[in-house]
Formats: C-alpha cells, structure tokens, sequence
C-alpha cells in the first residue's frame, strides 16, 4: 500500500521467448489510474543491467492503480497492481500508538508497513462493529417512492451534505430543512411532510473522537492480529491470556476477534441491521 504523494518504484524485466533476460528494441509503460484515465510515464534501463526496467511513479491518486508494461523485439509484457491510500486513511490510531502497545521501539521501522497494514484492518472490524470512527463523506441511493421518515445505512451519521433527486424532474432538500438523528440516521421534514423519492444522500459519518472502549478494543485486535501473524517472534502478550481468548466464531470474521474486544465494544454495538 502505497502513501497518497509518495514515489513508488515501478520494475519489470524483459525475457526472450527461452526466458533469457534481453534488452527490448521498444518499451511502453500504461498506468490506469482509478478514475480510469491513463498515463505513459518514461521508462528507464540501469546501465550495466539487461532486460530491467523501471520507473518512479508519483501516486496522485487514491484507489488501486493498473500496471501493464509492454515489450517488442523480443516480444514480452508483464502486468501489476498497486494500491494508494487516501490523504486520510481513517486509522483507529496512529502508527506510534500502535508500535506502543505492540512492544516496538519507535526507532524499530522495517515493520511499520506492516503495522499500519493491520492497522486499516484493525478499523475495518471495529466499525464493522460499532460504524465509521474516522470522518468520512458518504453517498448512497434510497430507492423509494414516498416516506416520512428515511434511515441512513451509516451511523454515527454527523451532518447532511446534500440530498438530490435520483430521476429528472424529482425533488431536492435543502438539509436545513431536515432533521437528522445522528444516533440512528433518521431523516424526516421538520415541516412533518413527505419526502419523495427515490433521492440520493450524501452526508458526513463518523465520531469526532473515539471513545475509550473503542481504542482499547481496537489495541486488543491489533495485538492478536499481530500475535497470529508473529507466532512468538514477538515475545509475550502484552497482556493477559483470556484478554486475547477467542471462543466462538463471528459471521464474516471468523475468529479474528478476542472476547475482551467484543467486551468492550459492546455498548457502542450498533442494533442489528445497521452498518
């Protein structure tokens, strides 16, 4: 996963049909981006190397990037990917605190990819649990003809942006004229109408700071996440055994969560059929 603004090195190597390393009469290098544009970036061939070739791309965007490099005489292409984080990832918490609870010195760096890895996947399952922790803009459709009341898919959902009729000719909203309930996503007209659809939301989800329980669930998962990757390489828990017990399986999580997270998280669980 690459950082939103960080150069990341592009290779690939040219082969002969008896996979011989050759240096090609002609290379082309298309990068698809996530909007779906495409760029060319020069290519270079370090002396004293035959067959190699790369390139030090800027990532400019955020999303999955498309990698196809193309040779001719001999006749050879190669396909990739590579992955660009947002400007705000929306972790639980910051790379120090997590290398913090894990026991790792500040100074220790040849991990940190990794921890900030597990750190995405580590806000992934807390919100699974209790919705977005990290501020995020979001849009989705609500396909309906009339209704007095709608729910937003997302909660805690903090401020309406904007809601705009999905067909031509439909209604807008102007959200000052709306009332939402953060807590449950509840829109509804504060003149008591209806509201016509099928219409488009776009809203703000998230909290303005994590709770306590939230971040300590997060510190829990992460550690066992860790320990599963890291066996003992790592040392002992950092704390308890039954903290990190794991007893019964959770539908599209398996076993990746310990009971004394869920513990934690409990009182922030969002009711069932809520995102």
């Amino acid at each position: 996963m690459i950082d939103l603004g960080a150069a990341v090195r592009l290779t690939a190597s040219c082969t002969d049909a008896g996979g011989v390393p050759a240096n090609a009469d002609s290379v082309t290098l298309a990068v698809t981006l996530p909007d779906g544009t495409t760029t060319s970036p020069a290519v270079t061939n370090p002396p004293a190397t035959v067959g190699r070739y790369s390139v030090d791309y800027t990532a400019a965007l955020p999303g999955r990037h498309i990698v196809h490099w193309q040779f001719a005489s001999p006749t050879a292409a190669y396909a990739d990917v590579f992955d660009v984080r947002p400007a705000d990832p929306g972790f639980l918490f910051s790379l120090a605190d997590a290398k913090k609870h894990l026991n790792i010195a500040a100074g220790a760096t040849g991990d940190d990819d990794e921890i900030r890895d597990w750190s995405a996947a580590t806000t992934w399952i807390v919100e699974h649990f209790v919705g977005p922790v990290a501020r995020r803009t979001i849009t989705e459709r609500h396909s309906f003809t009339t209704a007095d009341t709608r729910v937003l898919r997302h909660t805690p959902a903090i401020a309406l942006t904007s809601v705009v009729p999905v067909l031509a000719g439909g209604t807008s909203y102007d959200p000052a004229t709306l009332d939402l309930d953060p807590d449950t996503g509840i829109v509804q007209r504060l003149d008591g109408g209806v509201l016509y659809g099928p219409l488009r939301f776009t809203y703000t989800a998230g909290r303005a700071q994590a709770k306590a329980n939230i971040t300590a669930a997060g510190r829990v998962i992460l550690q066992h996440l860790w320990r599963t990757q890291r066996g003992s390489a790592r040392g002992p828990v950092v704390a308890g055994g039954d903290d990190y017990a794991v007893s019964e399986p959770i539908s599209g999580l398996g076993y990746a969560i310990p009971n004394r997270a869920l513990e934690l998280l409990e009182p922030d669980r969002l009711p069932p059929g809520v995102a």
